[in-house]
């Protein structure tokens, strides 16, 4: 009924609460502030004042689903949703470096085997630095702040020709930013995004389209592929520009498609 339940522990944990669950009662306590939900009731009582809700907690399949904005917002938490990406935000739509998120960066000794053919990757457009680290994430770990704010990064085809692309939301009043992929061959694709492709969302955001295989691999790069290039070949995705001394590497979560 376009309302967000999520599993009651997960949620109160993240926002620091402290969650205690009986038989049909969730208790939320976080300071001062306390949030009892009974199952199957709207009413909650928050604060010890009865409180009505639009919705109630409710027991699905074993487990126990709490309104995801009415515990958020009465412990102390702006919400809102994000119609473009179907995501709920909570608290400050601040994104993270990778490094915020507590995520650490490693050598770029054991990855420069895929760079031998395009070492101008090692450094920034610029050319002022000269990239000596790597940071791994997962798909998990977005949205995240870089050369440009990225939200998702996604698998797109089209239909008609069954073209597979990369599909990434980023800000609308940032460039779209190139990508690279480390591939199983041990070798790197450089793509620029598909500017006939680019959609605004109308919502500060846009959606850049990469070409996952490309006939430049061979112009440019003298890469003879006996298939194109597919999803499942490559190993990571790379984030290139931003001013860290570090290149970000998505691991591809479409590598064992």
């Amino acid at each position: 009924n376009n309302r967000v339940q999520v599993p009651l522990r997960g949620i109160g944990e993240a926002l620091g609460a402290k969650v205690d669950f009986s038989e049909k009662n969730v208790t939320y306590l976080k300071g001062e502030k306390s949030i009892v939900l009974t199952l199957g009731s709207k009413v909650a009582v928050v604060d010890g004042q009865n409180v009505t809700m639009d919705t109630a907690a409710k027991a699905v399949k074993g487990r126990t689903y709490v309104p995801l904005r009415f515990v958020s917002e009465n412990l102390g938490e702006s919400v809102s949703w994000d119609q473009v990406g179907n995501w709920v935000w909570i608290g400050e739509k601040e994104i993270p470096t990778l490094e915020e998120a507590g995520l650490k960066t490693v050598s770029i000794d054991p990855y420069k085997k895929w760079f031998v053919n395009d070492e101008d990757l090692l450094q920034s457009p610029g050319g002022d630095i000269t990239y000596e680290k790597v940071l791994n994430f997962g798909i998990t770990d977005l949205p995240f702040k870089h050369s440009r704010d990225i939200y998702s990064v996604e698998l797109f085809t089209e239909l008609k020709y069954k073209v597979t692309y990369l599909k990434v939301r980023s800000k609308t009043n940032t460039r779209g930013g190139n990508l690279f992929y480390l591939t199983k061959k041990t070798d790197i694709r450089f793509r620029h995004p598909v500017a006939e492709m680019s959609i605004d969302n109308g919502d500060g955001t846009k959606y850049s389209f990469y070409s996952v295989w490309s006939a430049a691999d061979k112009t440019l790069y003298d890469i003879v592929d006996q298939r194109p290039l597919e999803i499942s070949d490559i190993e990571y995705i790379g984030f290139y520009g931003g001013t860290q001394d570090y290149i970000p590497l998505m691991v591809n979560p479409w590598k064992g498609n």
